[in-house]
C-alpha cells in the first residue's frame, strides 16, 4: 500500500494543467496575455481540482485549499506584496524615483544602464538574501529607467528579476541555499564554491548581452536632468539596512514611513495625502496578493492528493547512471517548482530524495546542492506565474506574460546547469 501511494496520482495534476491552458493557452490565441486574467483562471483551476476523487467530502476538499492558502509562507508572500506596493508608490509620490533614475542617468551612459542595474541587483540580493524583497525595492527604479530611456519596460523589469535570482540562488542567508546544504548535510562554503563556477558564466554572459542590447539607447530628457539627493535617500535607507540583514517587512514599513517623513519636509504629503497614497499602493496589489493565496490553494490540493508524489516517482525511476542521476535531481526541482511556484518549497520536498539519489549513483552532494538550487531559481524566473515576476507586473502593471522573454539570466543559469551536468563540471570536488 505504502509503495502504492508513493507513486502518487497523475490525475492530481489536473488543476495545474487548467490553469495553463486557460492562462496561457488564451494568450497566444487571442494574441492579449490579459485577455484570462491569472485570478479566473486560477478560480477555474481550483474548481477542476475539487472534481478530484469526487467521492471524498467536499468540505474536506474546501479545508485543504485554505490551509495551503493560508500556509505561513504565503501569507507573509502576501504582507511584503503589500507593504511593497505602499512603499513603491509612496516613494514615487515624493519624487523618489524621478531623482533615483535621474541620477542614474547622469552618472551611467545608456549603454551601461542595463547591465549596472543588473550588476546592483546581484548584488543587493546576495547581501539580502530574497530576490522577491530586491525586486520590490528595484523594480520601480527599473520602471523609471524605461520612463526616461528607450529600454523597453518588461526588460529592465527582467534584468531585475535575474539580478535577484543570482543572489537568490547564491547568497549564504537565502532560504533557499539553506535548504539545499542542509537536506544534502553539506557546508554552505563548499556549495557556495561548486555553484558559484557553475553559475559564473552565465552572470557574465548575461552582462554582455544586456550591454549589446542597450547599446546606442538615448534618454528622452536632455542633459542637466534635476535630481535631489535628499529624496534618493529612501531607496539608499531601504537597500542598506536590508544589506545589515534586517527583515524584509521591517525594511518596507521603514521605507515607507521615511518617504513620507521626507515628503511632509518638502511639501510633498500632509497626513491625509500621504496615507492615502499608501492606501493606493496596498490597494494596487491586492490582486497579485489574491494570486498567491489561490495558487497555494490549489497547490495544497494537489500536494494532498499526490501529484508532486507521482511526478517524484516519474522522474526517479528513469535513473540509470550518475549524469542520469544529477539530470534526475534537475528534473525533480525543476518539475516541482513549475508544480509549486515556489522555489524554496521545491528544495524542501525533493531535497531528501535528491539526497538518496546523490548516495546512490555517487554525486558528490556539493553538487547536488547547487544542482537542486541552481534549477530551482532558474525556473522560479521563468514561470510567469511566481512570486517574483508576479511582483515586478504588479509593481509595473504588466502581464508578468510580457517579462518571460526577457528573462535572460534566468535561461542562463539553466543552461549552465545543463552544460556542468553534460561536462561534468567541476571534474574533480576537492574534500
Amino acid at each position: 500500500m505504502k509503495s502504492e501511494q508513493s507513486k502518487g496520482n497523475p490525475v492530481a495534476l489536473l488543476p495545474l494543467l487548467v490553469f495553463v491552458l486557460l492562462f496561457i493557452g488564451t494568450g497566444i490565441i487571442t494574441g492579449d496575455f490579459t485577455a484570462m486574467p491569472i485570478p479566473v483562471a486560477l478560480v477555474i483551476a481550483i474548481i477542476a481540482a475539487l472534481l478530484i476523487k469526487p467521492k471524498d467530502r467536499l468540505n474536506e476538499k474546501i479545508g485543504i485549499i485554505t490551509r495551503g492558502a493560508g500556509k505561513e509562507n504565503i501569507m507573509l508572500m502576501v504582507l511584503i506584496f503589500l507593504m511593497a506596493g505602499a512603499f513603491s508608490k509612496v516613494a514615487e509620490g515624493m519624487g523618489a524615483v524621478d531623482s533615483t533614475v535621474n541620477l542614474g542617468l547622469t552618472l551611467l551612459p545608456g549603454s551601461l544602464l542595463l547591465v549596472g542595474l543588473f550588476i546592483i541587483c546581484c548584488f543587493i540580493s546576495i547581501s539580502m538574501g530574497t530576490s522577491t524583497g530586491t525586486v520590490v525595492a528595484l523594480a520601480p527604479i527599473a520602471v523609471g529607467i524605461s520612463d526616461q530611456t528607450e529600454i523597453g519596460l518588461a526588460l529592465a523589469l527582467a534584468t531585475v528579476i535575474g539580478g535577484a535570482m543570482f543572489g537568490d540562488n547564491l547568497s549564504v542567508i537565502s532560504d533557499t541555499t539553506i535548504v539545499a546544504t542542509q537536506s544534502q548535510e553539506v557546508k554552505m562554503a563548499d556549495k557556495f564554491k561548486v555553484n558559484f563556477f557553475i553559475i559564473l558564466p552565465g552572470a557574465i554572459a548575461t552582462a554582455v548581452i544586456l550591454y549589446f542590447i542597450s547599446t546606442g539607447i538615448s534618454t528622452n530628457v536632455g542633459e542637466g536632468m534635476e535630481y535631489s539627493l535628499i529624496k534618493v535617500i529612501p531607496y539608499l535607507a531601504v537597500l542598506i539596512i536590508a544589506l545589515c540583514g534586517v527583515n524584509v517587512l521591517t525594511v518596507l514599513v521603514g521605507g515607507t514611513v521615511l518617504a513620507g517623513i521626507i515628503g511632509f519636509i518638502d511639501g510633498s504629503y500632509n497626513f491625509t495625502s500621504f496615507a492615502g497614497t499608501a492606501g493606493e499602493g496596498i490597494a494596487s496589489m491586492m490582486e497579485i496578493s489574491i494570486i498567491a493565496i489561490l495558487i497555494g490553494g490549489m497547490i495544497g490540493l494537489i500536494q494532498h492528493y499526490g501529484g508532486i508524489d507521482y511526478l517524484l516517482h516519474f522522474i526517479t525511476r528513469r535513473i540509470r547512471s550518475r549524469k542520469g542521476a544529477e539530470f534526475g535531481i534537475a528534473s525533480l526541482v525543476s518539475a516541482t517548482d513549475v508544480s509549486t511556484a515556489n522555489n524554496t518549497i521545491s528544495i524542501i520536498i525533493t531535497g531528501p530524495l535528491a539526497k538518496e539519489i546523490a548516495d546512490e549513483y555517487g554525486v558528490d552532494r556539493r553538487k547536488s546542492a547547487s544542482l537542486l538550487d541552481i534549477f530551482a531559481a532558474a525556473f522560479q524566473g521563468l514561470i510567469p506565474y511566481g512570486g517574483q515576476l508576479l511582483a515586478a507586473a504588479g509593481i509595473a502593471a504588466i502581464s508578468p506574460v510580457a517579462i518571460v522573454p526577457y528573462s535572460i539570466y534566468p535561461a542562463m543559469l539553466l543552461i549552465c546547469g545543463i552544460i556542468a551536468i553534460l561536462a561534468g563540471f567541476p571534474r574533480k570536488l576537492k574534500a
